[in-house]
């Protein structure tokens, strides 16, 4: 994979992402990227939220736009996704991950975007859009797991973690989450971002890594462990 992966806890486009995703666009390895906000999951508020990430990334000195694919018809519809192909960053933001789940799983755009990233591609999501990224999903309604898309494979990806108390998290992951899996508690405002074996902790906040009821937690500026 010769592109990067941004797995951000929530809270996007706000102040304190500034110098966070200006390593996000650094990774583009382009002086003025192109960035596309996707928002996908924002049911109750898409243009909002677009216009947001729009507003954001282009007073960080992007070339920002956005996508509005709100729906599976559009996330299958070759002309309206083009733009993806000639992007260097796609960002998706949060609110809902069963609609952002739903509507990429199997479509166009997906595959788009894993060709992209095999080219260069910055692929990054906030909360709802960074938990479908993982091979496993949690439902916030039901608590359930379900498959997520499997971009970052072996992983299920825990958003707002700051409000969460990483050894009673550990105990939880035990008793009712697939085994097998690392799981990643991201605070808001923070994330991680690379590749396979090259994680690096960016933004304000801190990263846990839990796996086999045991966690480390990573705070900005720090490598997780290769294979996690």
């Amino acid at each position: 994979m010769a592109g990067q992966i941004a797995l951000v806890g929530g809270e996007e486009f706000r102040t304190g992402c500034e110098e966070m995703d200006r390593e996000l666009m650094r990774a583009t390895s382009s002086d003025r990227p192109r960035v596309i906000i996707v928002p996908t999951a924002a049911v109750t508020g898409p243009a909002k939220a677009a216009n947001d990430g729009v507003t954001h990334f282009s007073a960080l000195g992007s070339a920002a736009s956005q996508l509005m694919v709100l729906e599976g018809s559009h996330a299958n519809d070759l002309e309206f996704i083009q733009p993806v192909s000639k992007s260097d960053m796609v960002y998706f933001t949060g609110g809902s991950p069963d609609h952002l789940l739903a509507t990429l799983k199997d479509s166009a755009l997906l595959r788009l975007l894993l060709l992209g990233l095999e080219e260069g591609l910055v692929l990054g999501g906030s909360s709802a859009g960074a938990m479908v990224m993982g091979s496993v999903m949690r439902r916030p309604n039901s608590g359930g797991w379900v498959e997520g898309l499997g971009i970052v494979p072996g992983v299920g990806v825990l958003p707002h973690h700051e409000r969460s108390n990483p050894a009673e998290v550990a105990r939880e992951l035990v008793n009712t989450a697939p085994q097998d899996t690392t799981y990643l508690g991201i605070d808001a405002r923070s994330g991680v971002l690379g590749g396979p074996n090259d994680w690096r902790v960016v933004g304000s906040g801190n990263v846990a890594v839990y796996r086999d009821g045991e966690f480390s937690v990573f705070p900005a500026g720090g490598r997780l462990p290769a294979g996690f």
